[in-house]
């Protein structure tokens, strides 16, 4: 912890307000290899699917200020030929307030929107050593296992920018989360463009949110009986659902 510290005196933490924008990009061939249940055939007859576009990427953005962020989906294409990918985009919108303690959360799980509205609970990070430049801001960087879709995670937190939020859910780190590696390289999510300025109404809640709602634990639950379904069939479990 002391490296910590000594990053975040010389760093001149201050309050951070505006937009990043992520790079997320995927690659199926990674994703469908992390998955220890699939044979070997399974694994290679999807590599041989996959061929040379095994990996696309797309954008995401985060809007914050301090205490509070908001997550989401770009409307900018990351690749040129994404065919048409905007009209077929699953709801994806996550709320944390940091001060409060509180999330709440749209999102599309197998054709279905649920409203998560829930208390924060981050994830059980364990803190490394390593050092690199994100989107020139240097970066720890940190370790977590999600269990339930069998997903080792490394994140890259910025020390000078002292807000507890990521992409996607991750947050519960002394600074910002600039980049998340998945398994590996199946998924990585970059920060690539920080623009600091006031935020208005980016934040804002929709006045109407369409959806099922639940707890956290209800949403993990559905999650869990859709990995155990796919773990049984022997089938990978990504389609329906987030990675």
């Amino acid at each position: 912890m002391m490296l910590i510290a000594a990053l975040a005196n010389t760093g001149k933490a201050q309050p951070v307000e505006g937009r990043i924008r992520y790079l997320k990009t995927s690659n199926w061939t990674k994703m469908i290899s992390a998955v220890d249940y699939l044979s070997k055939q399974q694994r290679e007859r999807v590599t041989y699917m996959w061929g040379s576009r095994s990996e696309w990427k797309q954008y995401t953005e985060m809007y914050l200020k301090p205490g509070n962020t908001f997550y989401k989906d770009s409307e900018e294409q990351a690749e040129a030929d994404d065919d048409g990918y905007s009209w077929r985009r699953d709801e994806y919108s996550i709320w944390r307030n940091f001060n409060d303690g509180r999330i709440i959360d749209m999102i599309q799980l197998l054709g279905k929107v649920y409203i998560i509205e829930d208390t924060l609970k981050p994830q059980n990070w364990k803190i490394l050593n390593d050092i690199k430049e994100v989107a020139g801001h240097i970066c720890m960087n940190a370790s977590w296992y999600d269990s339930l879709k069998q997903q080792s995670v490394i994140a890259w937190f910025a020390m000078d920018m002292p807000i507890s939020g990521g992409p996607e859910r991750f947050c519960g780190l002394p600074g910002l989360i600039l980049e998340v590696d998945i398994n590996d390289g199946a998924m990585v999510i970059t920060a690539d463009k920080i623009e600091l300025k006031p935020i208005t109404t980016e934040m804002d809640l929709p006045k109407k949110m369409k959806g099922k709602h639940v707890h956290e634990h209800d949403y993990f639950a559905v999650l869990q009986k859709h990995m155990k379904e796919r773990k049984d069939s022997e089938e990978p479990p990504f389609w329906g659902i987030r990675y």
